[in-house]
């Protein structure tokens, strides 16, 4: 990707969060990832966790994707069991909406401020291979970044999805709430936390190929499929 001149270079370090609207494929949002591998940062203040909870809860991506969501459990009504029709539509969006803004809260605003985590996605970058690309982006939902640049188990987002879940037992119907479909939940968005690590991960690459012309520098190669 070619460096943007809004963007600091990689030699200084940058505290700002992100003033561009960069979103993979155009639709989904990536202001939560640092790009550049090589590039300093420094810690976030709680301000600017804040901050990142806010952008992304109220992004219109993630209201139309708890919408989609709602829509194909409105389907087979799959959980939350809610039943058929418009007023259980709307509390299964209610509830998705719900379950986002709750995990986001706990996980990047509230835990990431007290036990001193980054939210943030580092990416490995193209420098390694594509493998060891996967297995990492795959790690970072049980390992982060502390403020202090090392690394930690990943304790923000572990507690924070647990207490989303475990918040979202006091709205869903009580037939969705038992300890099977607590684990099945929670299962579910420790997969897709990883699986979707992998966007962020490997997108400049794709960006970079199908959308500039320049060929990345010989220091950067790009990554082998």
């Amino acid at each position: 990707m070619e460096p943007s001149s809004s963007q600091p270079s990689s030699s200084e370090p940058s505290s700002a969060l992100p003033s561009f609207d960069d979103r993979i494929f155009g639709v989904i949002p990536n202001y939560l990832t640092v790009e550049d591998p090589q590039q300093k940062v420094v810690p976030l203040t709680v301000k600017q966790k804040f901050e990142l909870f806010a952008k992304e809860t109220i992004d219109p991506f993630t209201f139309a994707s708890s919408a989609a969501g709602a829509a194909l459990s409105q389907i087979d009504n799959d959980n939350p069991k809610y039943g058929h029709g418009a007023g259980p539509y709307a509390q299964r969006f209610g509830a998705a909406m719900g379950d986002v803004t709750t995990q986001n809260f706990f996980q990047d605003a509230v835990l990431a401020s007290l036990l001193h985590e980054d939210p943030r996605y580092f990416r490995r970058g193209p420098e390694f291979g594509v493998w060891s690309r996967v297995g990492y982006a795959l790690s970072r939902v049980v390992v982060t970044r502390t403020d202090k640049g090392t690394r930690s188990f990943n304790y923000s987002g572990i507690l924070g999805m647990s207490l989303g879940i475990a918040l979202s037992n006091a709205y869903y119907p009580e037939s969705s709430v038992n300890g099977e479909e607590v684990a099945s939940r929670f299962g579910t968005s420790l997969l897709s936390s990883a699986l979707g690590n992998l966007l962020p991960e490997f997108w400049p690459d794709f960006h970079e190929k199908f959308f500039h012309r320049k060929p990345r520098p010989p220091s950067l190669p790009p990554a082998t499929p």
